[in-house]
């Protein structure tokens, strides 16, 4: 945050000299290597195979302003913490360059290290002095941590042929290597998954405290928030606390609305830990803690689709089909309800899907270091491509029926129910990421239960 606009600081020498002086000496501490260091160059070395010769430049990017002299909070590009393993405490700015070698790219991480004290920058500059930001890590201990060569970001040289990350070509790349992660990933997830479980039962401590304020969603969405804050970097997305109809609204964000006894409640919440990988988890809860008879019918139905997804998925199959299972357990499941307005096999045909109407998101997106991982991998590697052991996706399927809805019974009118899990691919099938987070309407009903006694 910059405040060269309205800076009182004082530039007298005479200042400049007090302040740069009497300081108490500063032992550099070691910086232990960190377990990522070789996953990360293990991924360095299959992006080098791809790219003999060529000098690669990946980019932590630079903090991006929110309001004049105020920023977001920093967020290195993901690919840049994929290559390197640095995650949540990134210096902004920071890049990484594979220089290409005989047999290979030797790689450096160049960034700015903190202004010295015996510059006034420390004191003087708000965007890298020690008085604002706190110490940075040094080249040295960063060389250590992650076993990487370091530079001053002064000596990075940008050279035209430059391969960067604005190519189409090294962010699909990228996006493919994620698809599969590696084991230090999946135990980054399950740290996500198992912070996001607490965020879920502090979430359940707070509803009657929620119940009582007109924008009660708010009191929702903060529990998770502090939540994130403490066992993890951030929320991995803006959390969605939509109760009664808002649920029907796939992306309710504004969370400004009251939560009302006898209502739903969708959560669609992920804590993002210190790495960047993060959870994303949704679950549908009764506000009073039970579900009426028509909103546990509507929810089954949701499990049902979302289970019925859950037993097909193994190495081999593609990814589609896991998309394609869940939407026909949900026309099945409309079908015998009369809901829709021709047969189900009529329904089915490519051409038709009236059941889209109830549910017209995916039901399966990957997930990793961004919430929609490996966004810009080709459709033959992603949508129809095949699943491997080691990816891992959500499924997420629902059914909304929005409150002015006349296509469906009234009764059904408002009722949004979500049911999101993570998943990941092992060597015969899939394990659940998420399934200690209660599911069933039953145990959904105990869990609320027992949080709040």
């Amino acid at each position: 945050m910059s405040d060269s606009n309205r800076s009182t600081t004082p530039a007298s020498d005479t200042f400049r000299d007090f302040i740069t002086q009497g300081w108490a000496p500063r032992e550099e501490v070691v910086a232990e290597r960190a377990e990522v260091a070789s996953y990360a160059a293990a991924r360095r070395e299959r992006l080098s195979a791809q790219h003999p010769g060529e000098r690669i430049v990946i980019a932590a990017g630079d903090p991006k302003p929110r309001s004049n002299d105020v920023d977001y909070p920093y967020r290195a590009h993901t690919s840049f913490t994929y290559l390197t393993g640095w995650g949540s405490d990134t210096v902004p700015g920071a890049k990484l360059v594979l220089n290409p070698t005989g047999d290979g790219h030797e790689a450096t991480l160049y960034f700015r290290e903190g202004a010295g004290r015996d510059t006034d920058e420390f004191y003087a500059n708000s965007a890298i002095g020690e008085f604002w930001t706190g110490p940075r890590p040094s080249l040295k201990q960063v060389s250590a941590q992650f076993d990487i060569a370091t530079k001053h970001i002064d000596e990075f040289e940008h050279r035209r042929g430059d391969l960067e990350l604005d190519t189409p070509q090294l962010a699909q790349e990228l996006s493919e290597m994620r698809l599969v992660k590696d084991e230090w990933e999946i135990r980054e997830l399950r740290d996500a998954i198992d912070a996001t479980a607490r965020g879920f039962e502090d979430i359940i401590r707070e509803i009657a405290r929620a119940a009582d304020h007109p924008r009660g969603e708010r009191i929702v969405e903060g529990a998770f928030q502090a939540r994130a804050r403490l066992d993890g970097n951030a929320v991995g997305y803006d959390t969605i606390a939509a109760s009664g109809s808002h649920a029907c609204i796939l992306h309710w964000t504004d969370n400004d609305g009251p939560v009302r006894s006898g209502d739903l409640i969708l959560i669609d919440a992920g804590v993002e830990v210190d790495s960047l990988y993060t959870a994303d988890i949704t679950r549908t809860l009764p506000v009073n803690g039970a579900f009426s008879p028509v909103q546990r019918r509507v929810y089954e139905a949701v499990r049902k689709a979302a289970d019925t997804a859950f037993n097909i998925v193994r190495p081999g199959i593609t990814f589609r089909e896991v998309h394609d299972t869940a939407l026909r357990s949900i026309a099945a499941t409309l079908d015998e309800w009369g809901v829709l307005p021709m047969s189900l096999e009529d329904a089915l045909q490519p051409g038709n899907q009236p059941h889209r109407r109830y549910m017209v998101h995916g039901t399966s997106h990957h997930l990793g270091l961004d919430v929609h991982d490996c966004a810009q991998a080709r459709r033959e590697m992603y949508l129809d491509g095949t699943v491997e052991a080691g990816m891992v996706f959500t499924i997420e399927p629902g059914l909304y029926f929005q409150p002015d809805d006349l296509t469906v019974p009234e009764e059904l009118r408002g009722i949004g129910v979500r049911i999101e899990d993570d998943i990941l691919v092992t060597e015969n099938g899939a394990e659940n990421l998420s399934i200690e987070i209660p599911r069933t309407a039953d145990d959904v009903e105990v869990w609320m239960r027992r949080v709040r006694s």
